[in-house]
């Protein structure tokens, strides 16, 4: 229960999300005359993802008092997540995306002192983080200011204090932070995670000086910074994963890719649902690269997100084309 007396969500995670405005038109932005206006956010993804795969979820963040502020919580609320949203004076953030070209996709941030950049420690409720079964958090949040840096550590240290599984997904962004600011602190989270998702690049970013290898090899050598379950997202390819102590490799399912946006937050949520779920290993890798080619398939960053039914039907398709 939370100091409301609701249920507590089996997921947890805190960042920051925003409202989104996406040109239907491929083009220079300026000769757009429509556009579509709907929410992103990592954290807030996954938290949908988890949800729409049948899993508890719940997400911490401000947002402003605007009409996307109220949006985003409609939404959030809209699709079971638990949401635990504090009022900021400041403006909800924005993104921006187009296609200046053929499949060439474009994203901007305005977020610079957005009311999601405000969050602190002090935005935790006490008891949700420590009666969760996982907490999730990105590389993202530290990268918005010293206060949601500190939500993030705090968040990290009361659910390892729980015995409560700390997932990371280290989801760099250039357009936040260099590699050099970046690397100390999201190795930092690596080493506190029990899960640890990245990409090829995001992999030797934490690993340094390592020269690279195949999925699996990065997948081994960030286990030895403490997680237990290490998966490397590698595009169309498929994953990898070490997971105690043990490699996997799952192939990636062939679709027609119409937006890449929030692919990455699919398949972890596709993997956190399953882990959540008590499914083993092999069972949670193939959720989770069926969930990334799911929303790969669909616009938007979180409305395409799969349903059971949904997964069923394009594994069910995978099989037949194989």
């Amino acid at each position: 229960m939370d100091e409301r007396g609701a249920p507590a969500p089996a997921l947890v995670t805190l960042g920051e999300s925003m409202g989104l405005v996406t040109a239907d038109d491929i083009g220079p932005i300026e000769y757009a005359r429509s556009f579509s206006f709907g929410i992103g956010g990592a954290e807030s993804n996954v938290a949908i993802g988890v949800a729409r795969l049948g899993g508890s979820a719940g997400w911490i963040g401000r947002l402003g008092r605007d009409a996307a502020g109220d949006m985003i919580e409609r939404r959030l609320r809209a699709e079971a997540v638990h949401v635990l949203a504090i009022r900021d004076a400041a403006f909800t953030g924005l993104m921006v995306k187009h296609r200046r070209f053929g499949d060439r996709l474009q994203v901007d941030y305005h977020r610079r002192g957005s009311a999601g950049s405000h969050l602190s420690p002090a935005d935790l409720p006490p008891g949700v983080i420590e009666a969760a079964t996982v907490l999730h958090i990105t590389g993202i949040t530290p990268a918005l200011s010293g206060s949601a840096a500190q939500a993030v550590s705090a968040a990290v240290d009361r659910a390892r204090a729980a015995g409560v599984t700390v997932s990371f997904d280290v989801n760099y962004r250039s357009k936040l932070w260099t590699p050099d600011d970046a690397r100390p602190a999201l190795c930092r989270l690596a080493e506190s995670a029990d899960v640890l998702f990245a990409g090829v690049h995001e992999a030797m970013l934490l690993l340094g000086d390592h020269k690279g290898g195949t999925a699996v090899e990065l997948a081994r050598a960030m286990a030895a910074l403490g997680p237990r379950q290490v998966i490397v997202k590698d595009a169309e390819r498929g994953c990898a994963a070490f997971i105690d102590g043990e490699a996997f490799e799952a192939p990636a399912i062939s679709v027609h890719v119409v937006d890449p946006v929030g692919a990455g937050d699919a398949f972890v949520a596709g993997y956190l649902a399953e882990l959540l779920s008590g499914r083993r290993a092999h069972d949670r890798l193939t959720t989770a690269t069926a969930a990334g080619a799911f929303a790969v398939s669909v616009p938007g960053d979180c409305e395409g997100l799969p349903r059971r039914g949904d997964l069923q039907a394009l594994l069910a398709y995978d099989d037949i084309s194989r």
